[in-house]
């Protein structure tokens, strides 16, 4: 009996021009959704934010309507085409346009460096650092897009209604996570007990991802250094 042909993980496998310095720089732009979600997960478990967790929750269920709608649309890819399944709309590009604009308006805004109950150790963003972060992250994004095209994985109209999905889908779960923030829906999850087991917070919004993590680090340095002259005392009496 024969064995059967090897399958390749189709996740992380991407067909690129070996010859092309372009294309192999394209097979790498391909690989950043997927270290998106990495970055999401453990900026999730290290950090415990809801705005984190609640952009991760709306960047899966943009992927989700990218299922839907490749199946409904049912649109082939291109002629020379380097995939499998429905080419319409690009995933690649409905991801990275999700990530973008979500991040964007978050930036410029969601988030209140200057609010007055931050933590001590918070330096604030000025206005120009948010919008210049802003920018980079969309060049990049818009990079990873364009190398769907240039791989021959998608046309260009393909591209284009995926970014255009992926920024309406983020707008609209921006404005459903700011009805959460205002109504008070979200202050009342995070009382709920199964959160506050997770230790899930809400700080992100006017400080920092590092501020808190400094913020105990500091406390964490005062106690040791309270602690380590009684440990050393107690030390010397149990010697003597």
């Amino acid at each position: 009996m024969d064995d059967p042909p090897l399958a390749s993980l189709s996740l992380t496998h991407v067909h690129y021009d070996p010859n092309d310095p372009v294309s192999y720089v394209c097979a790498y732009l391909a690989l950043i959704p997927q270290a998106l979600c990495i970055t999401y997960v453990t900026l999730i478990w290290s950090t415990r934010e809801a705005e984190v967790l609640m952009m991760f929750a709306g960047q899966m269920g943009c992927e989700a309507v990218n299922w839907v709608l490749k199946r409904w649309i049912r649109e082939e890819r291109p002629m020379r085409m380097n995939g499998k399944g429905y080419g319409m709309p690009s995933s690649h590009a409905q991801f990275v346009a999700f990530f973008a604009v979500s991040l964007t308006l978050f930036l410029l805004a969601r988030h209140n460096p200057h609010a007055p109950n931050a933590s001590k150790t918070h330096i604030p963003t000025k206005f120009w650092e948010r919008l210049l972060l802003s920018l980079l992250v969309a060049g990049v994004c818009a990079a990873v897009a364009q190398s769907r095209i240039y791989l021959n994985y998608h046309t260009p109209k393909q591209v284009m209604v995926g970014c255009c999905a992926g920024a309406v889908i983020a707008v609209g779960w921006f404005v459903v996570t700011s009805y959460m923030r205002y109504s008070g829906w979200l202050e009342w999850i995070l009382e709920l007990p199964p959160v506050r087991y997770f230790r899930i917070r809400d700080l992100v919004v006017h400080e920092d991802l590092v501020a808190p993590i400094e913020s105990d680090f500091e406390i964490q340095k005062v106690m040791l250094t309270w602690t380590s002259p009684k440990k050393l005392v107690l030390s010397v009496l149990y010697n003597c």
